[in-house]
């Protein structure tokens, strides 16, 4: 189906639910204004005039309390029907390449990541950002984890199949994504603390003796009730046994505090993977995920209900009428006890539920880049030789309707590509974006999405990449000095088990060209030599007389310009060979230099 109209067709769907709830809303306020108002009018005629009855009180109360709680789940149908159109009307925005700035960008996840700020990983208008249709802080942390590192071969296969299954899934993935914006759970929320906090070490015996002690109190109220004795043998039974109580007080208190703060996560939790529940897999990775969220035999959903039993009676002995009942049955010492046992029979198994829906999460907004580029394929994965062979291959961050596309091929030793292309050409021709292109699908790819390209094959790649290096102020180091800090890194890389794909832009253009040449070359040769395939952008012509050095491991190609009426035209394709001509003189003369 057309993602476009298929969206454009929910919204109409969501607008009219959402003019039909508010009608609803309207009702519903009226008519408790109005059951106010005769509550009001019931009063007047019971206690000022005295012409009915008491118990006529009741029929307003009770007309009123049904009609709040009726109007309170119309307000979160709303509220709920707002949030699904929201998610059609930023799928639009993506369609229509007008995403950029909209949703969440990550940025805090691009410190300290080697590549990140190069190829637009990361912060605004970025890959995250186009891809984040997330709502939990957990499935935000799981979709950026994926796309900081590569997965190995058989993660990014099984990935393929389960957003696969997704992809056509909208109504799953609706739901989801509504319920999860209600959810605020990730791996440092209070959720997950509390969760991963030990439990309380209590003695066995404090269960059976508080019951006995409110099964007691329970005896002697009857007992006094039935004239069968006084009540101060009560009362002294009362204060013995809140006297025995208070000696586990301290720990019972911090069990009672701790669960206050994911109270409202865990109910917002339970409806999430409620709904994730009544679904059926069939790829394995989500087979797989299901099968994490069972504990016991027991869906989570259950598991949670319990817990949010306990602590409704919890809540309840706050109520000022029930809580001096509460405080004689020693109910809140024996909910502590309840909840601590909970929480060592299943808190360990909250991480293991927060963990499938980050990752479910995390497949759900890759299945919806999926299905809103229906061109784009999924990658074939090759063995573990090095490689990257790419038809037609285009930069998915800038819009289809202007992106040029290129076929880039390098393979490693021995291999039908060459393993380094020297990229030449002109200022602002497509060099930089090129070497983007190539790193951004690349991370698409070995996330387990589909990538910008007519076809792609390639294997596991480790990037390494110099795009966006800067002189750092505050330690000190020049460009120069920060740019072959980065090379000597990307060479370390060639180390690891993972072929290195090195993206070099502008290589070591902060110093003389004469060093220039013969550091470009040892640094190409020393990457060549080990392994590692990728590009190479330069100005300088010189440099690129070294490929023919590198026999058929290395290849020249450029982009070329052209000026017209005194501009630059530049058409973004990739040829074979050496760049002929250069754009600086004609850019100088163009904003009114006289060179």
């Amino acid at each position: 189906m057309d993602p476009r109209a298929e969206y454009r067709q929910r919204i109409e769907r969501w607008d009219a639910a959402i003019a039909d709830l508010e009608r609803a809303h309207v009702r519903f306020s009226n008519g408790r204004l109005a059951t106010a108002f005769a509550g009001a009018v019931v009063f007047w005629f019971i206690f000022i005039r005295n012409a009915l009855s008491a118990w006529w009180i009741v029929a307003p109360i009770v007309a009123f309390g049904v009609l709040a709680v009726r109007h309170a789940r119309i307000l979160q149908q709303r509220d709920r029907a707002r949030r699904a159109r929201r998610v059609y009307e930023r799928g639009l925005e993506r369609i229509d390449d007008a995403w950029a700035g909209g949703g969440r960008d990550g940025a805090r996840f691009a410190e300290g990541h080697p590549f990140a700020r190069d190829i637009d990983l990361f912060g605004r208008g970025s890959l995250f950002e186009l891809l984040n249709t997330t709502r939990t802080d957990i499935g935000e942390e799981t979709l950026a984890g994926w796309l900081s590192a590569p997965a190995p071969a058989p993660t990014v296969t099984a990935r393929q199949a389960a957003v696969d299954e997704l992809r056509p899934m909208l109504d799953f993935r609706e739901d989801v994504a509504v319920l999860a914006a209600e959810s605020d759970v990730g791996r440092t929320g209070p959720l997950a603390a509390w969760t991963a906090a030990p439990s309380r070490h209590l003695p066995s015996a404090l269960t059976p003796l508080f019951a006995a002690f409110a099964t007691i109190t329970v005896a002697l109220a009857v007992a006094v009730y039935l004239e069968r004795i006084g009540s101060g043998w009560l009362v002294a039974w009362v204060c013995v046994e809140a006297s025995i109580a208070a000696i586990w007080r301290r720990p019972l208190g911090e069990i009672l505090h701790a669960v206050e703060a994911p109270e409202h996560d865990l109910a917002l939790l339970a409806a999430l993977l409620e709904r994730i529940e009544r679904e059926s897999f069939a790829s394995p990775l989500l087979a797989a995920i299901e099968q994490t969220l069972v504990t016991g035999g027991v869906p989570p959903s259950r598991r949670i209900a319990q817990l949010r039993t306990i602590v409704s009676w919890l809540d309840s002995t706050h109520n000022l009428i029930f809580a001096p009942f509460a405080y004689v049955l020693l109910l809140r010492p024996q909910l502590a006890l309840v909840i601590n046992r909970w929480h060592r029979a299943y808190g360990s198994a909250v991480g293991a539920w927060l963990r499938a829906v980050g990752e479910l999460e995390a497949l759900a907004a890759i299945a919806t880049y999926a299905y809103e580029h229906p061109d784009d394929p999924f990658p074939a994965l090759a063995g573990e030789a090095p490689l990257f062979d790419a038809v037609a291959l285009g930069h998915p961050l800038i819009a289809a309707s202007t992106a040029v596309r290129n076929d880039v091929s390098l393979a490693g030793p021995g291999g039908a590509a060459p393993q380094v292309l020297v990229v030449s050409g002109s200022n602002m021709s497509g060099k930089s974006t090129l070497l983007r292109a190539v790193g951004v699908n690349v991370v698409l790819a070995l996330a387990g999405a589909p990538v910008r390209a007519r076809r792609l094959w390639l294997s596991p790649l480790a990037i390494g990449s110099t795009l966006k290096v800067e002189d750092s102020l505050q330690e000190g180091h020049s460009r120069f000095y920060t740019e072959i800090l980065r090379i000597r890194s990307i060479v370390d890389l060639t180390q690891g088990p993972i072929p290195v794909l090195f993206l070099l832009d502008e290589i070591l253009h902060g110093t003389n060209s004469y060093d220039r040449r013969i550091g470009a070359e040892a640094i190409v040769r020393v990457l060549v030599d080990r392994g590692a395939i990728g590009l190479v952008t330069t100005h300088d012509l010189a440099l690129t007389e070294f490929t023919a050095t590198l026999g058929t491991a290395g290849a020249n190609v450029h982009f070329e310009d052209r000026v017209e009426n005194g501009a630059m035209v530049f058409d973004y394709r990739m040829r074979p060979g050496v760049v002929e001509r250069s754009n600086a003189l004609a850019l100088m003369r163009a904003v009114g230099l006289d060179v």
